[in-house]
């Protein structure tokens, strides 16, 4: 996980959706920049943010950070 697969996913999953930073940026209550950082792999968001961009598009978290969970026995 690195701060630049996660701002590739958001910034995925904001244009499937049709979205501009703006108005993602709104639904979060963040600044643009601030969305314009994590999408291009700045800074990256804590955990809280990253629940509420989770439940804004409806995936989970482990789909936001792009990780892949294997169980072995």
């Amino acid at each position: 996980m690195t701060n630049d697969s996660i701002g590739q996913n958001i910034r995925r999953l904001r244009k499937e959706r049709n979205m501009t930073q703006l108005h993602l940026a709104e639904k979060l209550h963040l600044h643009r920049a601030t969305l314009c950082s994590y999408e291009c792999g700045k800074r990256l968001p804590d955990i809280f943010i990253l629940i509420s961009i989770a439940d804004t598009f409806q995936v989970s978290l482990d789909t936001l950070v792009n990780r892949n969970i294997c169980f072995t026995e």
